[in-house]
């Protein structure tokens, strides 16, 4: 009997012994996933922001290329990038409308120059940017950006200015 309890007695201490080691091994699978799950969030971030990027500057150089079809006019909605009708035959500057990749949804904040029309978007995203350098130089202020919002993407024309010749001509002498 006694060899009996003390058998019984050690399965119990066994038991007890696999469980904490069963709930040691939960805890350091439950932190190696909470870690994985944080790579994956700040790598698909990244991959938005760089979709963001891509989106945005086809946006820049769909207005650029509307403007300059035209008579150097902006559009008034951001469909007429799908669309310009102000010729015989449509153009298209934009393939299809794009969504905002930070939101999920075509809820773009859209940059207007007075009664010109539509100059650039920028995203509704309140979310702080990730990418803070490697810019390329008409993108420098996305460097000091505080949110998605404050990359807006803009086309500015250029203005060409002739300059009369000011050089003095050459003395009779």
């Amino acid at each position: 009997m006694a060899r009996a309890a003390r058998r019984a007695g050690s399965r119990t201490g066994a038991a007890g012994f696999t469980y904490v080691g069963l709930l040691i091994a939960i805890v350091i699978l439950g932190i190696a996933l909470s870690a994985v799950g944080t790579v994956w969030r700040t790598q698909a971030q990244r991959e938005r922001e760089q979709e963001l990027l891509f989106i945005g500057r086809e946006f820049r150089s769909a207005i650029a290329k509307y403007y300059a079809a035209g008579p150097h006019q902006f559009p008034q909605d951001l469909g007429d990038l799908l669309e310009d009708k102000r010729s015989t035959e449509p153009r298209r500057y934009l393939r299809r409308m794009y969504v905002d990749p930070m939101t999920g949804a075509a809820d773009w904040k859209v940059l207007r120059t007075d009664m010109l029309g539509i100059t650039g978007i920028a995203s509704s995203s309140s979310t702080e940017p990730l990418k803070k350098k490697g810019f390329p130089p008409e993108e420098k202020e996305f460097e000091v950006a505080t949110c998605y919002c404050d990359w807006k993407f803009a086309y500015v024309p250029r203005i060409n200015i002739r300059h009369r010749n000011t050089s003095v001509p050459p003395s009779a002498d």
